[in-house]
């Protein structure tokens, strides 16, 4: 088993939470606009189904950035969508110590990303992207690499 560093336990300041409410943005833009604020620095971005006036079915767009990313992020969203406003205000993020480990199974090795609390390891989650690699190479159903690593972990 091969371990990396940890990333220990902080709380990330100076972070912005930004909003915008989408009810005539084309869901076709939608993949375009995340794709384009995470190559820019955004750390996460989600949407969310929301009801506006008139119940206007429309799409929630949230990103979570650092403050130096905010006028990059506000460009992005301006140009990119049919957004007039955009609402952001200042977070902080509290992250819990993580290391990457990496467990091999009878296929291949498996980075898994551990959630460490006073020393002890209380959550473990396997790599996406390496556990779909896996499953594509041998021709077997991802949940079956899954459970392999969690039997070996």
């Amino acid at each position: 088993m091969g371990k990396h560093p940890p990333d220990h336990e902080h709380v990330d300041d100076n972070m912005i939470k930004v909003e915008v409410n989408l009810d005539d943005t084309p869901g076709e833009w939608l993949g375009y606009v995340m794709d384009k604020l995470l190559d820019a620095g955004a750390n996460d971005v989600y949407y969310t189904p929301i009801y506006m006036k008139k119940n206007r079915p429309a799409v929630q767009l949230q990103l979570l950035c650092s403050e130096a990313k905010l006028a990059d992020m506000k460009q992005i969203l301006l140009a990119e969508t049919t957004t007039l406003g955009i609402r952001y205000y200042p977070l902080s993020v509290f992250r819990m110590e993580r290391r990457i480990r990496t467990v091999d199974t009878k296929w291949g090795p498996v980075r898994v990303k551990e959630g460490i609390q006073q020393g002890e390891v209380i959550k473990a989650s396997p790599e996406y992207d390496d556990c779909k690699q896996i499953a594509e190479q041998n021709g077997i159903a991802l949940k079956d690499v899954y459970h392999a690593v969690w039997t070996d972990m």
